[in-house]
This record gives C-alpha cells, sequence and structure tokens, in this order.
C-alpha cells in the first residue's frame, strides 16, 4: 500500500460552511442585477469556477463582470461569520504533526478565501485558487499544479472535496479522492470513498 503524504483540500464544503454566505451573496447579486435565478440552482453547480457557474445558468456573457464585482461585494459582507472550527484546526495541525503536507484548492477567489482562512493560511503549503492559466474544476490543471509545485507523486497525493467536480477533477488528475458526507452534495457512485467526519481521513492515508 502507498502511504499517502500530501492531502489537498476543497475549501467551501469541506473545511468550510459557507452555504448561507452563498445564499446571501447570490440572492442579493441577483436583485442588483435584475435575475430570477433561484438559488437551489446556483447551489447545484457549487465547485465549478464562478464563470462557469454563470454560464451554465445561461447568463449572457456581457453581465457576468457586473454579477462577479456584486457576488464578492455581498459575499464579503457577511464573510467574517465563516471560519474553520477549532476542533477542525487541532485535526489539520495534528496532521502535520504525523508529517501529512496540506494543500487547498478552491473555486472562491484569492481575496475571500484569504479572509476567510486569516490565520490558519500557514497550515497549508500552497493555496490554489483560479487563475488565468489553470482550468478550474472539474479539469485537473490545479491538482497537478500542486503536486509538481511541492515536488510530491500523484500516487502520495489524496484529494477531499464535496462535488462531483470534485471527483472528476481528481479522477482526471489520477489521485486518489475522498467525498465529504457533511459537504454540499451526496454522491452515489459506489466506487466513491465517503467519510462522515474530517477526522476520518487518517484511515485513507
Amino acid at each position: 500500500k502507498i502511504v499517502k503524504k500530501l492531502i489537498i483540500f476543497d475549501l467551501d464544503g469541506v473545511l468550510i460552511d459557507s452555504i448561507s454566505n452563498m445564499r446571501y451573496a447570490w440572492k442579493k447579486s441577483c436583485k442588483q442585477n435584475n435575475l430570477n435565478i433561484n438559488f437551489k440552482k446556483y447551489k447545484k453547480l457549487i465547485g465549478l469556477p464562478f464563470e462557469e457557474i454563470l454560464k451554465n445558468l445561461k447568463i449572457p456573457k456581457n453581465k457576468h463582470e457586473a454579477i462577479r464585482k456584486d457576488y464578492n461585494f455581498f459575499s464579503k459582507e457577511k464573510i467574517n461569520q465563516i471560519k474553520i472550527k477549532k476542533r477542525e484546526i487541532n485535526y489539520l495541525k495534528n496532521l502535520i504533526v504525523k508529517g501529512y503536507t496540506l494543500a487547498i484548492f478552491t473555486s472562491k477567489n484569492l481575496n475571500r478565501t484569504k479572509i476567510v482562512l486569516g490565520k490558519q493560511k500557514k497550515l497549508f503549503k500552497i493555496i490554489l485558487c483560479p487563475r488565468k492559466n489553470i482550468k478550474g474544476k472539474p479539469f485537473p490543471d490545479g491538482i497537478n499544479h500542486i503536486i509538481k509545485f511541492l515536488k510530491f507523486k500523484k500516487s502520495e497525493t489524496i484529494y477531499v472535496g464535496d462535488t462531483l467536480y470534485d471527483y472528476y477533477c481528481a479522477k482526471s488528475a489520477k489521485v486518489d479522492y475522498l467525498h465529504s458526507f457533511w459537504g454540499y452534495q451526496k454522491i452515489n457512485f459506489k466506487k466513491i470513498k465517503i467519510i462522515k467526519k474530517l477526522n476520518k481521513i487518517t484511515k485513507h492515508l
């Protein structure tokens, strides 16, 4: 059995519960831009880069920039309410003590990611958010970039996510995947390993 050394986490739905923030930001952005799109439709697409969510919702491209700015603005209004729970922080610190390297690959933008993580940024060797030269999920580019940057093998890497896009991203990158039961999407694929709590990751390393 190959021992895992690098654990890459998705952020929303895995390390933080940000659904109420997303709902608030989306509803306010829709009102601001005269859109009538239910949050349930948005929620099904969580995990994709924001631009891809807007495309999937059939929103005209000329409105994307205004919506993105509004969404970021409204999200930041209440973003201080989102925190990684203390017990999760302690568990992450424990993983580092045991010799594991931690990273984050998220579709959330860098500015809001840094605000949410606060001092906990230092727990992660790399925090990868959407970039122009790296395709977002479900493409494998992000995971591949992290592995190459940190000089690990794919066989030593595991990705912890909570959406189909996370699963397909890991599968495309040819790395093992763990699905968080507490996240935003339930997946019924038989081959997917599901964990009920964050501290159950260790069983799969």
